[in-house]
């Protein structure tokens, strides 16, 4: 159990600083192998002495991108690649300094090395700032989950009370449900995965809280398989299904709508156990380029973060249900 007013462990690693010494690190083992017939020693000192120019170099970078904002609305390529050029000639110099200081003064004879080096490090300044955007992006989007979740709850806290008045019994129903789904949220932020049935749990709790506001018109079926209770999921994934078949099948129609979640065992993958959950409703799919299409988007990106490349998500619609379906590895 995390002691009270403690972060768990992964929340309290600085994955900065933990990437950027893996990254330049592995460069430098990576160059101190293949960096030429040389001695190891010389080799493996240039080596290190151009992924520690190239750390602080990045460092310095980061610190640019974050002050002038260009981080900030996605990659400023007429700004950016300047920089990148920049940077390359940087280092460049400081990695033909090391040569001439560890090999003899000729030993860099005219320039036809220039241009190839010049091309390597330019290739692996654009690589740390496209993986760098990216992390920031993931960021984002996460954080736009947590702070629609936020806004769900806030707006369910004022249902809350007035229900209160109208019916004590339903209000106290509705706080047990909220309290559930509030914990699970707080709780798998902190993990790459959960158990399918924790994730069943908390759909369970956010879909009685919705009962109580759409009544009749909210009509929920669950076909669960046997045995896959601890097959791990990715945190809030069958949740966000859910909650835009409730957005965009229930609230959008003056009828309602009936909700089919389903999960079963799926036939493998290049030979990887593979598990399909899939959540339907009755309605009519939306047209492209909508916020359903942006939710999608960045599910699928979470999902194949978290699961792999035989990971998938897709949305269809079938004789008037509207289905979201998730195939990932099975994780025991």
């Amino acid at each position: 159990m995390t002691p009270p007013n403690r972060l768990p462990l992964l929340a309290r690693i600085d994955w900065y600083w933990t990437f950027q010494l893996a990254g330049w690190g592995a460069l430098a083992l990576f160059n101190s192998v293949y960096g030429g017939s040389s001695p190891l020693r010389i080799v493996a000192t240039i080596a290190c002495w151009g992924s520690l120019g190239g750390l602080l170099l990045s460092h310095l970078w980061h610190g640019v991108l974050r002050r002038r904002g260009w981080a900030a609305n996605g990659l400023r390529w007429k700004r950016i690649v300047p920089s990148l050029v920049l940077l390359a000639a940087i280092q460049t110099a400081s990695v033909t300094a090391a040569f001439h200081v560890m090999y003899p003064p000729d030993i860099l004879r005219g320039i036809a090395w220039l241009p190839g080096a010049l091309l390597f490090w330019f290739g692996v300044f654009l690589t740390w700032t496209v993986f760098y955007f990216t992390a920031l992006s993931l960021r984002r989007a996460a954080r736009l989950e947590a702070e629609t979740l936020r806004l769900q709850l806030h707006g369910r806290e004022a249902e809350l009370r007035a229900l209160i008045y109208e019916d004590r019994e339903a209000a106290a129903h509705m706080i047990d449900q909220l309290a559930g789904l509030m914990r699970h949220a707080l709780q798998s932020g902190q993990h790459d995965t959960v158990p399918l049935s924790a994730e069943l749990e908390a759909v369970r709790a956010y879909l009685a809280i919705e009962q109580i506001r759409f009544e009749e018109r909210l009509r929920v079926s669950f076909d669960i398989a046997p045995g896959l209770d601890h097959v791990r999921v990715p945190p809030m994934a069958l949740q966000t299904l859910v909650e835009n078949a409730v957005k965009y099948g229930v609230e959008s129609s003056a009828d309602g709508s009936d909700i089919r979640i389903a999960a079963r065992r799926a036939p493998p993958a290049e030979g990887v156990a593979m598990l399909q959950i899939e959540v339907a409703n009755t309605g009519a799919l939306r047209e492209p380029g909508t916020s359903t299409s942006v939710g999608l988007r960045n599910a699928r990106q979470r999902l194949q973060l978290a699961c792999g490349e035989h990971a998938s998500l897709a949305l269809r619609q079938q004789a008037g249900w509207v289905c979201a379906t998730m195939d990932l590895p099975e994780q025991p």
